[in-house]
């Protein structure tokens, strides 16, 4: 997700508020918030769903649906996003 600069720390304030509602509802099983080095108004959200069922209850879900619309209203580009399976873990 890349960011109006000006707009960094209203998205970091964002996050820190509902990083514990999106962590918690139910499925989720990992969250973590990424920061580009070389270009700090880039974001990215890494999550791990028990399944693509509980994922797209939380897209439907009314949290999401307040999250999102705060989050695109400081957008300075359009925002990508992928579903991805892991195919090796090396320890």
């Amino acid at each position: 997700m890349s960011f109006d600069p000006a707009k960094v720390e209203d998205f970091k304030a964002l996050f820190e508020k509902q990083k514990e509602a999106i962590r918690h509802f139910e499925g989720c099983r990992h969250l973590q918030l990424w920061q580009d080095v070389s270009q700090p108004n880039i974001f990215f959200t890494y999550s791990h769903w028990e399944s693509e069922d509980h994922l797209n209850l939380y897209r439907e879900s009314q949290l999401f649906r307040e999250t999102w619309a705060a989050t695109k209203a400081l957008f300075n580009d359009k925002p990508a996003a992928w579903s991805t399976q892991s195919l090796h873990i090396l320890p």
